[in-house]
């Protein structure tokens, strides 16, 4: 089973391989794929800019390895910094831990302690480990030195950066999976016109659903074009 986290956190039911479009990133996919399954390589180190999915990505290897029948625990160590190095305790009884976010604790040495000993004890009992983060193992601002060693152990997956082509590929997804037509002409319209970011383009498509429904209307350049301007 998912381990129960101290806070009301839970995988976001949306985030699954196949509601995430990899663009340039089928490689790094198809690599955390078999980790979900515990086939391949027992530790990754997931790495990109923000907006680029990796907590997406880290929620679909937990949902892949608990449908395997796998024990397994994802840690958003962002939002649990203020608990401490403690709440990693336990952890290395789990198939796979997924943790997000390593940045946020990289210079605790409380932290980087406590992630020190569970990478060990992980390795030593054949465990799966994958960590996320904003840069590559060798740029984490980090006080313990055997830790950037340990993290540059593994398999370093970088992701890429999305084109406009797949900005538009992602966003087509995401509607068909909500059952909304997004012709192409209107996915073109929303990358010239609005937030280029894919969080915030996903964000607006959102919005732009929950409008379709209200209005019982088909979302159109003009209907896209009326929505912006009563909402700027």
């Amino acid at each position: 089973m998912i381990r129960q986290l101290p806070l009301p956190l839970a995988l976001n039911p949306e985030h699954d391989f196949e509601e995430y479009h990899p663009g340039g990133n089928a490689e790094a996919v198809d690599h955390l794929r078999r980790a979900a399954r515990g086939q391949g390589e027992p530790f990754i180190y997931l790495w990109g800019r923000t907006g680029l999915g990796k907590t997406h990505l880290l929620h679909a290897c937990c949902r892949g390895a608990h449908r395997a029948g796998l024990a397994v625990s994802f840690v958003p160590l962002r939002a649990l910094q203020e608990y401490g190095g403690a709440v990693l305790d336990g952890l290395e009884e789990q198939a796979l831990v997924c943790l997000d976010d390593l940045d946020a604790v990289a210079g605790d040495e409380h932290w980087e302690s406590a992630l020190f000993d569970l990478f060990n004890h992980l390795r030593d009992a054949g465990r799966g480990f994958i960590v996320s983060a904003q840069v590559p193992p060798g740029e984490l601002s980090l006080v313990l030195p055997d830790i950037k060693t340990r993290l540059a152990w593994g398999l370093t997956l970088m992701l890429r950066e999305f084109s406009d082509a797949d900005k538009i590929a992602a966003l087509t997804l995401r509607a068909r999976l909500r059952g909304l037509q997004l012709p192409p002409p209107v996915g073109r319209f929303l990358l010239s016109n609005c937030r280029r970011d894919l969080p915030g383009l996903m964000d607006l498509l959102d919005q732009l659903d929950r409008a379709t429904l209200a209005a019982k209307r088909k979302l159109t350049i003009p209907f896209l074009k009326s929505f912006l301007a009563e909402n700027p």
